[in-house]
């Protein structure tokens, strides 16, 4: 599976790394995923001896995934000033806490086998690889540390079971365990796909007509590979309009708004990009 990376400036030394929206792998995943406890039964036990643990394992998380996506959909359908509707906008702001640069590691999944990386023209190639494998190396370190330190904190949580009340603070816990879960493995995912390491992949840097950049960095660093597992791809599209955008402080709202459009982006995501260090 290929994704489609956008990497730009977004205030001052704040660049913003999203993935494109892909609609059909969206609906292709959630149709591999099991729906019912049956269909997950039978796919663990019918082909057990193929599978791997962690394989399994996966496959139950996304499960458990899916029906919370189900859970927090009937919440926000329930009627306004209802008790489901008041836990929906408790959920809403405590999601509004979720970093961006989790956000982007949770979206490569082990399915990524080739990573196309759009920014700017005026940047530096071997800056945006460098800024790439930063964020990879970081999220890993930082999203095992949280992922551990989240497991410890589930049996705590259950305790408040005896209340009659939801157990808001176990759900929230089991979420972001998953979701430090799955950011971990995203930044292993996205390290192996952008690092030369063993096996010594390389990539091309390309334009958006498709000749070959003769800048000296790629020359130094960067070789051509018939089957790359990153591609660097600068845009003069992003970047004019990063250049009509720009205003002090960083780019307007109205700028992100079309960059999210022309490129597919979660606009909530990137202007989160704004107020992170």
């Amino acid at each position: 599976m290929r994704a489609r990376l956008i990497v730009f400036p977004i205030r001052g030394r704040n660049w913003c790394f999203s993935r494109s929206i892909d609609q059909s792998t969206l609906d292709s995943q959630s149709a591999y995923t099991p729906s019912t406890f049956k269909e997950l039964w039978k796919n663990i036990s019918s082909s057990s001896k193929d599978k791997s643990f962690n394989s399994n394992a996966e496959l139950l998380i996304d499960f458990a995934s899916n029906k919370m996506n189900r859970a927090w959909t009937g919440l926000e359908k329930a009627p306004p000033g209802s008790f489901k509707n008041k836990l929906y906008g408790l959920g809403v702001r405590l999601l509004a806490r979720v970093k961006p640069s989790e956000i982007f590691l949770k979206s490569i999944s082990k399915e990524v086998t080739k990573v196309e990386v759009t920014f700017p023209s005026s940047l530096n190639a071997r800056l945006v690889r460098r800024r790439l494998r930063h964020i990879a190396q970081r999220g890993a370190v930082i999203h095992k540390r949280y992922f551990y330190g989240s497991v410890s904190l589930l049996p705590l949580t259950t305790a408040f079971t005896v209340l009659p009340l939801p157990n808001i603070p176990f759900f929230w816990i089991l979420f972001r365990t998953y979701s430090n879960w799955r950011a971990l493995k995203g930044s292993e995912r996205l390290l192996q796909l952008v690092s030369d390491s063993s096996v010594k992949q390389n990539a091309s840097v390309t334009t958006t007509n498709g000749s070959q950049n003769a800048a000296d960095d790629a020359q130094n660093t960067i070789q051509n590979s018939l089957d790359p597992s990153w591609v660097l791809q600068p845009s003069k599209e992003l970047e004019e309009l990063i250049q009509h955008g720009d205003v002090d402080g960083g780019l307007s709202k109205c700028m992100i708004s079309t960059i999210c459009k022309t490129y597919d982006l979660n606009k909530i995501d990137v202007l989160k990009y704004q107020d992170s260090m």
